[in-house]
């Protein structure tokens, strides 16, 4: 019980070590009880969707959280496979349901599993929510009814959501554009929970699909199903042995995506975003203000400065992207790490959505890749940029933004810093435009360290002065 620690949308661990059947139990109960609670507070009538990814045990993990829900009287549709949180998320929106349990450890190794919680507002709980369900962990025995006498009960129904999820997706995509394309697009699953479902909607359409890595694995190969560059080898060579136009990766549990170019490079997140940003207001002729993670590149706000859209800087972590499309006409949303949400959908990152909107962009703008990538290059300049994760301490977490932001240091390698800002970690933003973040893990002994300047020797030069600077308290 001692061993479960929630992170910022809910809880992983190591499977059959903290992440166990009775661990499970425990987990699902307290999210019984928060939803309970909220149903006597605001009367919502009970009805929660459950997914799981491709993860050992995922399924039997679902069945648990639905088996201890249904002993608490809450109605569960549970998905009849493997499911990616998009789709999910769409569900709790589509059926009005109060919330949904996903079992996933995202883009953790697969010795992972997780649990996500997502409220009835189709998106990322917020630390409130994730404070109250922690509340009532362990604070009653698990309440568990068998799943044949929840199926019997009709308070467990298995189903396929994916239909209605793929049938949205087609409406807010430009299918008729798409059906006309003659693009080569490889598809990597990274054995997640995407499995085929960009490829069933693309089924449509003239695109000549490639699929890769799309059958269930619980080890992913051995990769990590995170799309970063470092996993993407079999998705870079299937796109130079094809001479595809494109090639996406989606991760574990689909709600982020990686790029691949025509020339077999990574495209970085932040151009990904960028590129999308731009052709949804100039194409899409879209309203709304934009958003980013304060870890994200400084294009962004190049971008929203040429169109004339207000920018919201948020701390990192998607549920303040979602906190701001609650209250805010938020076009888009994203995160260095490859998370982008839309509006008019979910207030969610959908993966599966950000693959076919680049599809389309690339489709009606009759550019390639590389073409459009090096346009914004002569409009906004170079952008070079890295992250490193570096074993720290927990002991020196909680003193290192406070130390950080009370030195009066008055330049950072060489360049001088113009303000500083502590909302999550310690952004020092330099008098050239460079930038250098520092921000501890809320759950790991580690730092990241982020920089991004106009050269990547300045960034690596910027990241060594951050590290020094860290490991000095």
């Amino acid at each position: 019980m001692a061993r479960i620690k929630f992170g910022t949308e809910g809880w992983r661990a190591v499977i059959s070590e903290d992440f166990t059947f009775d661990n499970v139990r425990i987990v699902s109960q307290a999210i019984a009880d928060y939803l309970k609670a909220m149903d006597r507070a605001r009367g919502l009538g009970i009805r929660v969707i459950v997914g799981y990814d491709t993860r050992f045990l995922s399924d039997r993990y679902g069945q648990i959280a639905a088996e201890v829900l249904a002993g608490n009287g809450i109605g569960v549709i549970l998905t009849s496979s493997a499911t990616p949180i998009p789709a999910v998320t769409f569900a709790i929106k589509h059926m009005k349901a109060a919330g949904g349990v996903m079992i996933t450890a995202s883009h953790n190794p697969p010795q992972y599993n997780g649990i996500k919680f997502k409220p009835e507002y189709a998106g990322p709980a917020t630390p409130e929510i994730i404070s109250k369900i922690e509340g009532y962990l362990g604070g009653r025995r698990p309440r568990q009814m068998s799943f044949e006498e929840g199926i019997k009960k009709g308070l467990i129904q298995v189903l396929d959501i994916s239909e209605p999820y793929i049938k949205y997706i087609k409406s807010y995509v430009k299918m008729k554009a798409l059906r006309g394309t003659g693009l080569t697009v490889v598809l990597d699953s990274m054995h997640g929970a995407t499995k085929d479902y960009v490829a069933r909607i693309l089924t449509d359409t003239n695109c000549r699909v490639a699929t890769i890595r799309q059958e269930e694995n619980p080890s992913f190969d051995g990769y990590n199903p995170e799309p970063i560059l470092e996993n993407l080898g079999p998705l870079v060579d299937k796109v130079r042995e094809l001479g595809a136009d494109v090639g996406f990766a989606t991760d574990g549990d689909g709600d982020r995506l990686g790029v691949i170019g025509p020339d077999g490079r990574f495209v970085n997140p932040h151009k990904v975003l960028s590129l999308l940003t731009a052709y949804l207001v100039e194409s899409r002729g879209w309203s709304g203000k934009i958003a980013k993670t304060i870890s994200t590149s400084s294009l962004m706000d190049r971008i929203a400065n040429k169109y004339g859209r207000q920018l919201y800087e948020t701390p990192v972590g998607f549920k303040h992207i979602c906190e701001l499309m609650l209250a805010e006409d938020i076009l888009i949303g994203g995160e260095e790490s490859g998370g982008i949400g839309f509006k008019n959908h979910i207030h969610d990152r959908d993966g599966i959505l950000s693959v076919l909107l680049l599809l389309e962009m690339l489709t009606l703008n009759k550019k390639g890749l590389l073409e459009l990538l090096e346009e914004m290059r002569e409009e906004f300049g170079d952008f070079f940029y890295r992250r490193i994760d570096t074993d720290y301490p927990i002991s020196k977490h909680d003193m290192l933004t406070p130390t950080l932001s009370a030195r009066p240091l008055k330049q950072l390698a060489g360049i001088p810093i113009s303000r500083v800002d502590n909302r999550d970690g310690v952004k020092f933003r330099l008098a050239d435009g460079s930038w250098l973040l520092i921000r501890p893990s809320g759950t790991e002994p580690i730092i990241r360290i982020y920089a991004e300047s106009s050269s990547q020797k300045k960034v690596d030069r910027i990241i060594e002065a951050g590290r020094k600077l860290a490991f000095s308290i």
